[in-house]
């Protein structure tokens, strides 16, 4: 029988260290489903605006060459910093530095809600980026460390199942808050939901362990996470406006080789510095480098595909944005339904076989996308097969990278996980513009993307379907085969 304990028990008891007999204690659900919710909110944050962006742009009065950073700015700062988020829960503490990012987190949503202008916003939002970063992998950590064997498991594969159910959410609420509450909402809605989750963290999440000795000798990083976000920011702008500048021009030529330049810099200060962002001996983890590998390019070509997709809705099909928001609905439903059927078979198939049955499923509906077709015909079941295919792949690979990793260092190694995520959103959007740029009937400016016939999309879709085919054939080739054993701890080395 599940037993719930009493928020004063709750409160002060330390996350169970590795390897105690209080490790086999089944734990309330309770606490998972706090985290899922913070989680949830971060993710949503990443497409909610996508179909607010029109309405907001006109009433803030964005230049064209400005309104991507709406977007940009929250993702590059999100994924850039989680690292250094990872690091600073495992050193200084998880609850402490999770209620710091929430905090931080609701504050910037409601600046951002209250922006006057273009510029506040795109400063609000990176705002938000920072408490993200400190949010979600303390958030994972609290997750990967309270739970234990088959828990864990499903723990993971519903917390791998919120990376693409809230990016296919956000579509469906930003189209509704937009319409029926204006676009300043899709920001102010985080607000009552930071505040309650804020007062039932402290009741629910478990107190940190009295700080010790390694703790306090340790230092941040934060030289090798600012030349991190600044390699990644650079990297992901020379992508976004190669299009525009020609992949050949001295423009694009030159942000690359200083991308380049910047992360070759963070592996050096990485090998010299005391207290590195990311130790050597954690990217030996195969596990962890392959599952964050299949985050990061799972992540970007679902979120390239669902911007893509988005603009597909309501500019050949002329829905509007609740229309276009509803029609991602089957999505979710099917995104869902993965992510609990990837529940029940990691024990039995292992997250390999998991991952690249789901990769295959998406590369299925992106091939079915690229057809003729209306929704009904077209649109919904490759819906259908994307957002099962999505369910799968997610929580195989947050499974596969938490696999083998040390209790102390479970903040570090979820920052990874979601370093992946975020690099991955920036990445797809940025690599799907990119070829809808160069497809015959496409016209892109940095504010989006407009096509002039169904054809145009079919072509980026099937390039899509590719690279998912692809995934697959690497995936099966380099990721373990973990399969957690039912009733027993998922190692923890």
């Amino acid at each position: 029988m599940q037993h719930f304990h009493s928020p004063a028990r709750t409160r002060t008891r330390p996350l169970p260290p590795s390897g105690t007999g209080d490790s086999v204690a089944r734990q309330p659900w309770t606490l998972l489903v706090l985290m899922s919710v913070a989680q949830f909110m971060v993710i949503l944050d990443i497409t909610v605006v996508n179909i607010a962006l029109p309405s907001l742009g006109r009433a803030l009065h964005f230049a064209p060459d400005d309104l991507q950073w709406v977007v940009s700015a929250y993702v590059l700062v999100t994924g850039g910093l989680t690292l250094l988020g990872g690091r600073a829960a495992d050193m200084l503490g998880r609850r402490r530095l999770f209620l710091a990012g929430l905090a931080l987190f609701t504050a910037a949503s409601l600046a951002s809600g209250l922006a006057p202008d273009a510029g506040a916003l795109i400063a609000t939002r990176a705002a938000q980026g920072f408490g993200a970063a400190m949010l979600t992998p303390s958030a994972l950590a609290i997750v990967t460390s309270a739970y234990t064997g088959e828990q864990r498991s499903k723990a993971l594969s519903v917390w791998g199942a919120l990376a693409a159910g809230g990016s296919a959410a956000g579509l469906l609420a930003g189209g509704a808050i937009t319409t029926y509450l204006g676009w300043r909402w899709v920001f102010l809605i985080n607000v009552p939901v930071g505040l309650a989750g804020a007062a039932a963290a402290l009741h629910l999440v478990p107190a940190d362990g009295p700080r010790t000795a390694t703790r306090r000798r340790g230092r941040l990083d934060v030289a090798g996470a600012l030349l991190l976000v600044g390699g990644t920011g650079v990297g992901i702008y020379a992508i976004t406006t190669a299009p525009q500048d020609g992949w050949g021009s001295a423009h694009t030529i030159g942000l690359l080789v200083l991308a380049g330049a910047l992360l070759a810099a963070f592996a050096v200060a990485e090998r010299r510095a005391a207290d590195p962002l990311v130790p050597p001996r954690t990217l030996r983890s195969r596990s962890l480098s392959t599952g964050t590998l299949v985050m990061l390019t799972g992540t970007a070509l679902l979120v390239g595909v669902l911007f893509l997709t988005s603009l597909y809705l309501q500019t050949v099909l002329r829905a509007s944005p609740i229309r276009a928001g509803l029609e991602f609905l089957p999505l979710m439903l099917a995104t869902g339904a993965g992510a609990h059927l990837a529940s029940d078979l990691l024990r039995r198939t292992g997250s390999r076989s998991l991952a690249v049955a789901g990769l295959a499923a998406m590369g299925a509906g992106l091939l079915l996308m690229s057809w003729q077709g209306g929704y009904a015909t077209g649109l919904l079941p490759a819906f259908l097969l994307i957002g099962s295919g999505a369910g799968l792949t997610f929580p195989a690979a947050s499974v596969t990278a938490m696999h083998g990793v040390r209790s102390e260092s479970a903040g570090l190694a979820s920052g990874l996980v979601t370093t992946g995520h975020e690099s991955g959103a920036a990445l797809g959007v940025a690599v799907f513009s990119a070829i809808a740029a160069a497809t015959t009937g496409f016209t892109l400016s940095r504010a989006g993307a407009i096509a002039s016939s169904a054809g145009a999309y079919q072509h980026v879709f099937r390039v899509g379907a590719a690279i998912a085919a692809g995934l697959a054939i690497l995936v099966a080739l380099t990721v373990p085969a973990v399969r957690p054993a039912a009733g027993t701890r998922v190692a923890v080395h």
